[in-house]
């Protein structure tokens, strides 16, 4: 059974020891991230095109979903925010690049090791988070539909794609929610640009994770913005022919994602997961107190 103190979510048991370092990163590192995702990508084929083509399909099942059940003002914003799942999605991704990073051997089992690992409860609560920053799109580009067009849904795709492309309201449609998805793609973004990587690493907690990606957004504008407007563009060119570009596009993303981490976040080898440790026996500091009130009381050790 799991002890009550080997379940946290928002404080880890590294919460405590001093904060991530982080490097001060310029647009060079966004390129070079780029390319050693892109050199994962190639060592392991056949893993990551298996789960690109998963992610594929659930985009054009989102999209599906939305033609058939007369949403058609709903298929854009369905689509552009799927990816605000990518990170999470790709923390098996992040596993594998981290397995190859130190030398080992990687299996396609290793993608599901997330799944014993003491961090992830605070995993899915980041995954969560995402989820509800996705919900609230959707929520706003409705919002922005029945503003500019009422409560009815189109009557046809050629009617409404013709109306939305030729008419006022439609360029308002397509500048004001394209607007407000910038905005959400943005928070998306400084919540997760290197806190889901870092809580696979490290178990620092979700308040830690969120808080060094913040900081490293802080810190890092330019570079964070660089690699934000990357990652949409590649999305966009992998979208365009039916999805079936992601198969490769969110593989590699999420590999260099995990590469953006390890420039953006100084490592130290003694606060990380030992790759050779069974993730289901979480390493316990000597630091803190190793009873079941740990995780309310979690201070060192005197």
């Amino acid at each position: 059974m799991t002890m009550l103190s080997d379940f946290h979510v928002y404080s880890g048991r590294d919460a405590l020891v001093a904060r991530p370092v982080l490097r001060t990163l310029d647009v060079r590192d966004c390129f070079a991230a780029l390319k050693e995702g892109f050199d994962d990508f190639r060592a392991m084929p056949s893993h990551v095109a298996f789960l690109g083509a998963i992610y594929a399909l659930g985009g054009i099942a989102i999209a599906s979903m939305g033609s058939f059940a007369n949403a058609l003002q709903l298929v854009f914003p369905f689509a552009a925010g799927f990816a605000l799942a990518g990170p999470f999605l790709a923390v098996g991704l992040y596993e594998m690049s981290r397995r190859r990073e130190a030398g080992r051997p990687v299996d396609w089992r290793d993608v599901f090791a997330v799944l014993r690992s003491p961090s992830l409860p605070s995993l899915a609560a980041l995954g969560l988070t995402l989820f509800i920053v996705f919900a609230w799109w959707i929520v706003a580009a409705q919002g922005i539909y029945v503003w500019l067009y009422g409560p009815d849904a189109p009557s046809s795709a050629a009617a409404f794609f013709g109306d939305v492309l030729t008419t006022g309201r439609g360029w308002t449609l397509i500048l004001g929610g394209g607007g407000v998805g910038f905005c959400f793609a943005a928070l998306a973004l400084c919540l997760s640009v290197v806190s889901f990587p870092l809580l696979l690493d490290r178990d620092v907690g979700l308040v830690a994770a969120v808080a060094t990606s913040l900081r490293c957004t802080r810190d890092n504008p330019l570079p964070v913005a660089l690699w934000g407007l990357i990652v949409a563009a590649l999305l966009a060119i992998g979208s365009l022919p039916l999805f079936a570009g992601l198969a490769i596009v969110l593989p590699i993303l999420g590999h260099a994602t995990w590469r953006f981490y390890r420039r953006a976040v100084v490592r130290e080898p003694a606060r990380e997961w030992p790759l050779d440790q069974p993730r289901g026996q979480p390493r316990r500091s000597a630091r803190y107190h190793a009873t079941p009130h740990a995780f309310l009381f979690p201070w060192p050790d005197a």
